[in-house]
């Protein structure tokens, strides 16, 4: 079975994959009842940065899954730095287990990107939202559709997002556009300006680039205008 590596994900796989490959030689040559300790964090490596192709469904009324996970949240909140609005936020959490590379929700342009140094709480306590280190993604949306911002937060373990992508960068529905390295959040913030119905559930496990999470509602939409 052939694995896909992400490419965000070579030096981690070059510092530490190396030394797994020689531990493991070594081990089964000399010390085989240790062999699945180094064998162990090589699988780990090479499941952490898998990067399987995904079909993406495609439409300009939907919004799809920006990351493997659970769906923690589907909440009202106010969105301060692109939006500037009311929103509807739908938080993702993924594990250590889940496939971690981002993808864009919808077809758009990337019009805002802000870092924002903070904690490494667990991502899954409720201060995380705030505290956390994180990076925002401001996507303008294609055919006149609105605006939604994707918001990549860093957990506990998590120490380093990664952000591809940069303003002006016109981004197709399901294109990865970075990661977060290891365990972590992704939330995406519909304004209420948008008529957006959720096609999720809280505790529902989702998949980045296949999951529809919400459809705007085209027609109200048009009548908004």
């Amino acid at each position: 079975m052939r694995i896909t590596l992400t490419k965000y994900g070579v030096r981690e796989l070059l510092l530490f994959g190396i030394p797994c490959v020689v531990g493991t030689y070594f081990s089964i040559v000399l010390f085989p009842w240790i062999t699945p300790v180094p064998l162990f964090f090589l699988l780990f490596l090479l499941n952490f940065f898998r990067d399987p192709e995904r079909n993406t469904p495609q439409g300009r009324e939907l919004i799809i899954a920006p990351a493997d996970g659970v769906v923690t949240h589907i909440v009202p909140v106010f969105e301060d730095h692109y939006l500037k609005s009311d929103s509807i936020k739908i938080s993702i959490f993924m594990s250590v287990v889940n496939v971690h590379v981002n993808r864009i929700p919808a077809h758009g342009t990337v019009e805002f990107i802000k870092h924002t140094p903070g904690k490494f709480l667990d991502a899954r306590d409720d201060e995380c939202f705030s505290s956390n280190e994180s990076n925002l993604v401001g996507l303008s949306l294609s055919e006149n559709m609105g605006k939604i911002t994707i918001k990549q937060i860093a957990g506990k373990i998590a120490k380093r997002i990664v952000c591809a992508c940069k303003i002006g960068d016109i981004l197709q529905q399901g294109e990865r556009f970075g990661m977060i390295k290891f365990g972590s959040r992704v939330e995406v913030f519909v304004p209420k300006t948008i008529p957006f119905e959720p096609m999720v559930t809280v505790g529902e496990k989702v998949t980045a680039g296949k999951t529809i999470i919400g459809k705007m509602l085209i027609n109200d939409i048009t009548k908004t205008k």
